[in-house]
């Protein structure tokens, strides 16, 4: 099967490099529509997510994915409800999200990646085989076996894509077990509740679908034998306040899903004709941030590094390095998060669940203080119209791999004069110089440094 138009005009900063993502998650959707609208051919080979499952997400990410083309999938979402969190025996409902079915969201992505170009084979993927030349993907759908050839794979196909063991990082082995049911139509809404042994997630929507999760560590859960999960998982949920409104008058369909949810970061994110994005990177517990949210940190920027990789490659090497601190950063963003979620419940501190995850991945703090002297100008990898370049950034305990623009303006310029001038004239008086006399645009960005921590006591203004 074709996947390439000859006949459609080409921007001639492209090639005709045959491009396969792997995976019909929102990380490989979002990479196939990215590179799609930066002018390149992409096949996009996967199905939609095979077993009933909701996710939730803020409305932040809502934007995100209308912003990546998510056009139709973001129809999907339920109006956004409260979630009820007891957590360390107190209850809030401080957050709201919109719960959506990710199989209907799966299926209209793959209709989003479609609308803008995206040559899409639904199935399942046999295999992919890579050699010095290229790659071969080997393709069930609808019975039949195709195998495509292409120059360049981007892996998306999540925990599940191969190569797991090859993980630089891995926490506490921790399972997830999903179980659906269905009860009367009801309030959209969701819930979290921590337990001795792990926490449950528990949603349900209008029509009366309920989906609650049961996470555990692996080593302590003693599970019972796959024939008696359901029973195992009923019961556990019978025990909680929280779960029974999402149990009235409903009955669970079908077995537990049984699902991995250790954090893994992988070891190679990026090759010379090869990336990872999603959690085939990099996979992180629910509690640090729902899946789509990750998907997207991972992949937006993807389709840079793609296209220095396949059409500038005397960067290749800065465009690997580019993906691949930035997997790391978040990962390690993401792990502290839930590392000081799971430090909040205080009541079982000895039990093997909350003993092992309060303390990992290390004791560094999610948002390092700032301050003046710590600023540091160096050239870093940053995404330049399309590409990744390397260009002068200003680094800081918070922000490691650098800070390029604010408010469109290059800050490393900005820092060098302040440093330059000391503490003799006011930041502003120095901004202003620097941007022109732009005094609207020089408030705004000293007022974004005090806020960081940038700028300390500032002194009178010398005319």
């Amino acid at each position: 099967m074709a996947f390439i138009d000859h006949n459609r005009p080409r921007n001639p900063r492209m090639s005709t490099k045959r491009i396969v993502v792997l995976g019909a998650g929102p990380a490989g959707v979002a990479v196939a529509i990215g590179l799609r609208r930066a002018g390149e051919e992409v096949l996009l080979v996967g199905e939609p997510r095979r077993f009933a499952a909701v996710e939730g997400v803020s409305a932040r990410v809502l934007g995100a994915l209308h912003k990546a083309g998510f056009a139709r999938a973001v129809r999907c979402f339920a109006p956004p409800s409260q979630r009820c969190v007891t957590w360390d025996g107190t209850h809030s409902r401080a957050n709201w999200e919109s719960l959506v079915d990710r199989q209907a969201f799966d299926r209209a992505a793959l209709e989003d990646a479609r609308s803008v170009g995206v040559s899409v084979v639904t199935g399942r993927i046999v295999s992919c085989a890579s050699a010095v030349n290229g790659h071969h993907v080997e393709v069930d759908h609808d019975g039949r076996r195709t195998t495509f050839a292409a120059d360049f794979i981007v892996e998306a196909r999540g925990r599940a894509a191969p190569g797991q063991g090859s993980a630089r990082v891995r926490g506490a082995e921790t399972v997830s077990l999903l179980q659906y049911w269905v009860g009367p139509p009801a309030t959209a809404g969701s819930a979290v509740e921590s337990c001795a042994d792990g926490w449950v997630w528990m949603a349900a929507l209008a029509d009366g679908r309920r989906y609650l999760q049961l996470t555990l560590d692996v080593a302590t859960a003693a599970l019972p034998p796959k024939r008696e999960l359901g029973a195992f998982c009923r019961a556990r949920f019978d025990t909680l306040e929280t779960a029974r409104p999402f149990l009235e008058g409903a009955e669970p369909v079908g077995e537990p899903h049984a699902r991995t949810s250790t954090p893994v970061l992988q070891e190679e994110v990026a090759g010379h004709d090869w990336l990872r994005v999603g959690d085939a990177a990099m996979a992180v517990d629910p509690l640090s941030g729902n899946g789509i949210f990750q998907a997207l940190s991972s992949a937006l920027q993807a389709p840079a590094v793609i296209g220095t990789l396949l059409h500038d490659p005397d960067r290749a090497a800065l465009a690997r390095r580019f993906h691949q601190e930035r997997i790391e950063n978040l990962f390690f963003h993401f792990a502290r998060i839930g590392r000081d979620f799971h430090a909040q419940e205080s009541r079982w501190p000895d039990e093997p669940f909350w003993r092992t995850r309060r303390a990992w991945p290390d004791a560094q703090p999610i948002h390092p203080g700032t301050a003046p002297d710590d600023l540091q100008v160096t050239r870093r990898p940053v995404v330049s119209d399309g590409r990744i370049v390397e260009d002068d950034v200003v680094v800081t305990p918070d922000q490691p791999l650098g800070i390029w623009h604010v408010d469109g303006v290059r800050l490393a310029p900005l820092v060098r004069a302040l440093h330059a001038c000391g503490s003799q004239t006011s930041a502003e008086a120095v901004l202003r110089a620097e941007l022109g006399g732009d005094a609207t645009r020089a408030a705004r960005v000293a007022a974004w440094m005090r806020e960081q921590g940038w700028l300390a006591g500032e002194p009178r203004e010398i005319p």
